[in-house]
């Protein structure tokens, strides 16, 4: 069966179409995160306790439910990206987070509409888990293709400066909202919704901006050869490559959502830092973090990658821990920005490359099913339940088992990326045929 067979597109059209589709990966990745950098003031509207830390647990375990549909959404979204083409599937994509963003906005909290208000939160996050699930796969593929295949981990790093700038223009919108526009009392009762209202109306946008972009793959060959694309029975002949997936993103997302998502919170309940304090180190940190991508994107296209899954392997083995207690104890705003950039320093090496290093593995006629599926098979089993493992940890006064539990994770994923190939050197990017 042949494969799609991947367009030489001109340098225009490829930075055209590589901005294109970050630009709605941004979108979808603020979207998703907008969740996490509000969680402290909304958690109340749905959750009414005495206990904060309950009310995060609540809150989070939704988020975390949220992941548990990742795996879904890279699974049919990828099968429709094999069949159909990465750009269709890119729009149904931001379609659904920008309804999911929407319900959130306007659902009556606790006091209104009672047990309802948790439900209804509970239904449009599985919708976005659903969406920004089959957004990594597409995305990562998508970009990939366009790249060439001599800055292809360059371009394909800015999948990762789209999430984190997402991530980033959240806690910006956060940051603006509590110290030029709303009083710590109103971003509590109603100002959290603003984000969400913002994202669904840019959602939307995007979703009119994706239906541009040039398509990155043709799919040719005969007919009856459409059913097989993007099935997990053609996705079974690579299972290698479907193992070697959820074994480098296991300790990579674990890492990556502990210095990310989770220390807004961290400062806040371990450190003691107020909640603006903590949001400003949390953006600053990810500015520098979203910068270094395609520095390390850029390296890997001339020393490989494998070399750079291992230094954050190692880095995260031997440093977590010592970090992790270092900023629980510190009081110091610069101290806690430069343990939190270390740590982002070292996960880099996973960041800037593992979508490139993912796609490389596949051929095209099941690639985004197979960089999307297991990567969010691995993401919902453990980068969804970093957060609230910390928090049971925390609240069971044992938290720093979480960083043994960091450590352990990416360990694992060390040994797995000793014993992997170079995918720089063996990508089956070019491959024609299966």
């Amino acid at each position: 069966m042949p494969d799609p067979i991947i367009q030489p597109p001109s340098t225009a059209s490829r930075i055209k179409s590589i901005i294109g589709g970050s630009l709605g990966n941004l979108v979808e990745w603020y979207d998703w995160y907008v969740y996490s950098a509000f969680t402290l003031y909304f958690a109340g509207a749905f959750f009414p306790s005495d206990n904060q830390t309950v009310q995060l647990l609540n809150t989070t375990g939704i988020f975390a439910v949220g992941f548990l549909m990742r795996p879904i959404g890279g699974w049919v979204m990828g099968t429709y990206a094999d069949k159909h083409g990465r750009k269709a599937a890119l729009t149904a994509s931001v379609l659904l987070m920008s309804i999911g963003s929407f319900i959130i906005a306007v659902t009556p909290g606790y006091n209104q509409i009672g047990i309802a208000a948790p439900v209804v939160l509970l239904l449009a996050r599985m919708l976005q888990g659903l969406s920004v699930g089959g957004e990594y796969g597409t995305s990562a593929t998508y970009l990939s293709e366009m790249a060439g295949k001599k800055r292809r981990g360059f371009y394909s790093s800015f999948q990762y400066v789209t999430l984190i700038a997402g991530q980033l223009i959240a806690l910006g919108v956060l940051v603006l909202l509590q110290h030029v526009f709303l009083t710590e009392a109103q971003l509590h009762a109603w100002g959290w919704r603003i984000p969400f209202a913002i994202g669904a109306v840019l959602a939307i946008t995007v979703m009119y901006l994706r239906r541009s972009m040039q398509e990155s793959v043709t799919l040719n060959g005969h007919p009856q050869h459409i059913s097989t694309r993007g099935t997990i029975k053609e996705l079974a002949k690579h299972p290698k490559a479907v193992f070697t997936v959820v074994g480098l993103t296991l300790g990579g997302t674990v890492a990556f959502y502990t210095f990310t998502t989770y220390m807004q919170k961290f400062l806040v309940i371990t450190s003691g830092f107020s909640k603006s304090s903590a949001t400003l180190i949390s953006a600053l940190t990810l500015v520098v973090f979203m910068l270094l991508q395609p520095l390390f994107g850029q390296l890997s296209d001339r020393i490989g990658r494998k070399p750079l899954l291992i230094t954050f392997g190692v880095g995260g083995t031997l440093a977590t821990v010592p970090i992790l207690i270092m900023l629980g104890h510190t009081k110091d705003f610069w101290t806690a920005f430069s343990l939190i950039m270390i740590a982002l320093i070292i996960v880099s090496g996973y960041t800037s490359i593992n979508a490139v290093v993912k796609a490389e593995m596949f051929p095209a006629h099941v690639r985004a099913l197979g960089v999307g599926f297991p990567y969010g098979v691995a993401v919902s089993l453990f980068g969804g339940t970093a957060e609230p493992l910390a928090l049971v940890f925390k609240n069971n006064n044992h938290q720093e088992w979480f960083y043994w539990y960091v450590a352990v994770c990416v360990l694992i994923s060390l040994l797995v990326y000793i014993n992997m190939r170079d995918t720089k050197e063996h990508s089956k990017m070019e491959e024609v045929h299966d």
